[in-house]
């Protein structure tokens, strides 16, 4: 491409290379074997220059996977070796530091060439449901129980796959099928990603990306320098409580906007768990980067240069900071509560701007389920493992009410019951929307949501939890209240831990009621409409209505009357 080239070409090109890695990312979830992947879209794509900075990232996906996996080729490129990279490889980790925070993301790396000249690499991640160990859960005490650890090396070498590889993991995990699978469409998702892309230079008459390349990191670069130059040279702190495993964690960040650069650093954070909710630094990134960009710079796309302005400190050994080999698999229970940290600070510099806490962590949970032992099963009764994704509600805005079961900052969404059941003998026996769980404010919380969970008669299960918000629910900001805590029991009403696989007998249930996200405001100030609209819609009780809203009892009655539930009162 020639200098004389046109900057609107170059942005059309920008917006290609967007929609290149999207379809790389539907690929994915078209192909892939895990419901993970499949129905929840934990997953992330990229495309980038032969140096391994991201040029673009696909819409679909986790911050957690996309801005983790940023920072990932650079590490492939230096594991393999420059001289090492040939038409037709594919690469291949799962390494916690080097790839995107835990042994259950599979990132996959492929080398793009065009006309026989290396141009650049695409990359895409997916979680999948079992990589061996103990299983997805926060019991192990070091990485080497959490499941097969495969370093960066070659899926494929010239085309070649490797079977020694493949054949390794068949025998160390659960489900070897849908494991080796993923591998399979993540290796595929990258080869749809490279045509597309081939299909673009091959169009504008590129032999290299490197002036696309240039003109989108810089004016990236540039827009983000700019919003930072216009916000306040300022300083503040924040801080907050959450469950942790068998003691509460203290998250802490201090922030220092500069002019061309925002510092975020986590000193005084808790140290190391013992238990698997450790956060490497990679992760704790991605999120704090996710948090800031969010609230100063929404609409510029990430890349590698919008990225790299915000800087992300924290002490090694701190719960995020995990150094090898800290057991790290639930690093999201922790890692999905950074962006509500980083905004207690941020809201004391730039009021009115950031939401209040959520539910944060997404509402995990993974059932193993096989045949009862109590009395003989049938032989039909069978092993399985269940992996699905949940959430609470998310903080309510500065002016706008939170979303009901709908994941921040993690962005992943709800599984349907029905995908959930199809993958094995378990049964979600209810799921609705948790009424009053969401905090009262000017603008309200979003509600979590109710599941009751079991197995068919022939089954018993452990049941992983990976809940927080059980002791320390989202708090409330500018007057408004804090939401509902996490609960969870099984249904004979014997309580469970918020973290940890437990048993679960054959016809017994977990009853679950998931966080609801906090309040905005001083709840007397919220329009009466809105009010009316939350009792008729069973998002808010009488009680609520009236304590917290000042809705008197004639006029609840009235209304409630009026859509036949006036015994409600």
């Amino acid at each position: 491409m020639t200098q004389e080239t046109s900057n609107v070409s170059k942005q059309v090109m920008w917006n290609r290379l967007i929609s290149v890695v999207e379809e790389q990312a539907q690929a994915l979830i078209r192909t892939a074997f895990s419901p993970s992947v499949r129905e929840a879209g934990d997953l992330s794509a990229g495309v980038y220059d032969t140096h391994g900075q991201m040029l673009a990232q696909a819409v679909t996906g986790t911050p957690g996977h996309v801005n983790a996996m940023a920072d990932a080729v650079a590490h492939f490129i230096r594991r393999i070796g420059v001289e090492n990279i040939f038409e037709g490889d594919v690469y291949i980790t799962n390494d916690p530091w080097e790839g995107t925070g835990h042994l259950h993301d599979i990132t996959v790396v492929t080398p793009s060439f065009h006309r026989g000249v290396h141009v650049g690499f695409l990359g895409c991640t997916a979680h999948i449901v079992d990589i061996g160990g103990r299983g997805f859960g926060a019991d192990a005490d070091s990485i080497y129980e959490e499941g097969l650890y495969i370093p960066i090396m070659k899926f494929a070498e010239k085309g070649e796959v490797d079977m020694t590889l493949i054949n390794i993991v068949r025998g160390n995990v659960r489900e070897p099928d849908q494991a080796i699978g993923d591998f399979y469409a993540l290796a595929t998702c990258n080869e749809i990603g490279h045509r597309r892309l081939i299909d673009m230079m091959n169009e504008f008459d590129l032999s290299d990306l490197n002036d696309i390349a240039t003109f989108i990191l810089e004016n990236s670069r540039r827009a983000t320098l700019e919003r930072i130059a216009q916000l306040p040279r300022a300083q503040a702190s924040g801080s907050m409580t959450i469950d942790g495993y068998s003691h509460p964690v203290e998250l802490k960040v201090s922030l220092d906007i500069q002019q061309d650069r925002i510092l975020c650093d986590f000193g005084g954070t808790s140290g190391l768990d013992k238990k698997g909710i450790n956060v490497p630094l990679v992760y704790t990134k991605a999120y704090a980067c996710f948090a800031l960009k969010c609230a100063i710079a929404p609409e510029i796309p990430n890349n590698a240069a919008s990225l790299a302005p915000f800087v992300i400190t924290a002490p090694e050994n701190s719960i995020v900071n995990a150094v090898h080999p800290a057991p790290v698999a639930l690093r999201h229970i922790i890692g999905h509560m950074i962006p509500d940290a980083v905004y207690d600070a941020l809201d004391k510099i730039l009021p009115d701007t950031v939401p209040a806490e959520g539910a944060g962590t997404l509402c995990n949970f993974q059932v193993s389920l096989r045949p009862r032992t109590d009395i003989a099963a049938p032989d039909n009764a069978v092993r399985a493992e269940v992996l699905t994704f949940n959430s609470g509600g998310s903080g309510a805005r500065p002016h706008s009410d939170g979303l009901n079961a709908t994941a921040f900052p993690s962005g992943v969404m709800t599984m349907p019951v029905e995908a959930t059941e199809h993958t094995g003998p378990v049964i979600i026996w209810r799921k609705e929307l948790r009424p009053d769980s969401g905090g009262a404010g000017k603008y309200r919380g979003g509600l979590g949501q109710y599941m009751e969970v079991g197995a068919t008669e022939d089954h018993e299960f452990d049941f992983s939890a990976m809940f927080d918000r059980v002791d320390h629910p989202a708090r409330g900001r500018q007057g408004g209240k804090n939401g509902a805590a996490m609960t969870i029991s099984r249904d004979d009403g014997s309580p469970m831990k918020g973290k940890g696989k437990q048993f679960v007998a054959s016809g017994q249930r977990v009853m679950l009621a998931m966080p609801g996200g906090a309040g905005y405001g001083n709840p007397r100030d919220r329009d009466p409409d809105l009010v009316r609209r939350d009792l008729v819609r069973g998002y808010i009780s009488a009680e609520v209505a009236r304590q917290d809203y000042g809705m008197n009892d004639a006029e609840i009655e009235s209304l409630l009357e009026s859509v036949g539930q006036g015994e409600a009162i």
